[in-house]
């Protein structure tokens, strides 16, 4: 029995103390800008956000991200989660409806609806649109600018990245970066 007591005081040590603690340096001395959550800092060093998880976008001048299932208002990283709501259940039927309605009264010229401004992705917290997504929003931002669209539009295509390893997945754009952007644009 002694022998399983120390075992567990050795496992214990190993997995709860010194595993952690070397992963910790290792991710702060190899990936120290991810290892801190991939912030994005103003040049004052005020966090603006992190290129990780989304944040609400809603004047016209902005893209505007996913929608969001986490929290009662959305966009609470403490509540991330999917919403586990059926294809055939009312509630997420509704609110698809009232996405594309809204989506349709602020972006008029829409013909086709991109389904990832939508629906809520897995986590609800989602930064990332399709280039598709973020294109079907040009007009509506370079309204609000007073911008060429095709200026709006270039900036989309040379914000996009992926698909990753140039396989997996879509081309896609980050959209608070995207939004800092813009605001860079003269």
């Amino acid at each position: 029995m002694f022998g399983a007591v120390r075992l567990s005081l050795v496992l214990l040590i190993l997995c709860g103390g010194v595993y952690p603690a070397l992963t910790t340096l290792v991710g702060q001395v190899a990936f120290p800008r991810q290892a801190n959550g991939s912030l994005v800092l103003r040049s004052d060093g005020a966090v603006i956000g992190s290129e990780l998880i989304a944040q609400p976008f809603d004047k016209d001048r902005y893209f505007h991200p996913r929608p969001s299932a986490a929290g009662a208002d959305g966009y609470n990283a403490a509540a991330s989660s999917g919403s586990n709501l059926g294809a055939t259940n009312k509630i997420l039927s509704d609110r698809v409806a009232a996405a594309a309605s809204a989506l349709r009264a602020e972006n008029a010229s829409l013909t086709t609806l991109p389904a990832d401004l939508l629906t809520t992705s897995a986590s609800g917290l989602d930064p990332d649109i399709s280039v598709a997504a973020a294109l079907a929003q040009v007009p509506r931002i370079a309204k609000a600018r007073s911008l060429p669209a095709e200026r709006v539009a270039a900036l989309v295509n040379d914000s996009a990245i992926g698909p990753e390893f140039g396989i997996f997945g879509t081309r896609r754009v980050n959209v608070l970066l995207l939004n800092l952007a813009v605001d860079a644009l003269k």
